[in-house]
């Protein structure tokens, strides 16, 4: 029997910048309503990033995440996912401060350095409402974004094995799943874990539906039946690339963090409305979305009244 699909949202990320969308949530109160409304569309995990009110550049500081942890917590059952990925530049520290405040049941993991390229995004608009904006994305010409054995081994322990919490891998190309792969085998990771597949970053492996079957037959060779693997897709392969994951078994992650867009050439409303929209293609396949108890339990999670906040 085919399990329910675990819709995960990512409301606002570190990537989109205010100039780009109006309905990018930027405020904790912003932040929060997008969240609970996600989860009321049909998300069983909200994956949360913080932003500056006044400026709504990526924040990592834990008090700007703590005006709005609480806030969804108390209004949904959702699994909240604290970001440890933060926003481009900022040190490990920084990324995990919020994490290791909150004590989260799930938290992002990126499983290895890249180049992190947004700077063509930077042809796509004529103003910005913000100085910070089209420096933030130029800078991204000539940056790396380090993840090294040193820096997960340190979120593993310091987070997972002292906290409980457990973690949304985040593989954005073929070699770190085998990164994943070697902590799985020191012992360090022990399933269930979940593997969240990024496609159509500049710098990672492309959105070619050819390279998500490879990366699943990968991932089924490494890890067998011991994890659970979802997808995520930037900009106009969001729809596609979630809907043939469901197709295929898998779980999926929709969100403004991943695309603004709800259609070609058409701004979503709201995370919402992304929700919506892929729950609606998932039913119609004949397949169900997890509940976020169903979520839980498939992932080994430590339940929301283990958190601190």
């Amino acid at each position: 029997m085919t399990k329910p699909v675990i819709i995960t949202c990512a409301p606002t990320g570190g990537i989109h910048t205010p100039s780009m969308s109006p309905h990018l949530p930027i405020t904790p109160a912003q932040i929060a309503t997008a969240a609970i409304e996600a989860a009321e569309a049909g998300a069983a995990v909200i994956h949360l990033h913080a932003r500056d009110p006044e400026t709504g550049k990526p924040d990592p500081r834990p008090e700007t995440f703590m005006q709005f942890l609480p806030v969804i917590k108390q209004a949904s059952d959702a699994v909240i996912n604290v970001s440890t990925g933060g926003g481009l530049g900022m040190t490990i520290d920084e990324r995990l401060a919020t994490a290791l405040r909150a004590s989260p049941e799930m938290a992002s993991l990126n499983m290895g350095s890249m180049n992190f390229g947004i700077f063509p995004l930077l042809e796509k608009y004529d103003s910005w409402q913000h100085d910070w904006e089209p420096a933030f994305l130029e800078m991204t010409r000539d940056f790396i974004f380090p993840n090294t054995f040193k820096s997960i081994e340190y979120a593993l322990r310091e987070l997972g094995e002292a906290h409980g919490t457990r973690f949304e891998f985040e593989c954005y190309d073929l070699g770190h799943l085998y990164n994943l792969a070697w902590f799985v085998d020191q012992g360090m990771v022990k399933p269930p874990f979940f593997v969240q597949m990024v496609f159509g970053i500049l710098g990672g492996v492309g959105a070619d539906p050819d390279n998500l079957m490879h990366m699943h037959r990968i991932a089924d060779k490494l890890f067998g039946g011991d994890y659970e693997w979802s997808v995520l897709a930037a900009g106009r392969h969001q729809m596609p690339f979630a809907t043939q994951s469901a197709m295929l078994g898998g779980n999926l992650r929709v969100g403004l963090e991943d695309s603004l867009y709800i259609g070609p050439g058409e701004l979503a409303g709201s995370n919402a409305d992304q929700v919506r929209k892929i729950r609606e293609i998932v039913e119609n396949l004949g397949l169900s979305i997890a509940t976020p108890a169903e979520a839980r339990a498939r992932l080994g999670l430590k339940g929301g009244d283990r958190v601190n906040f």
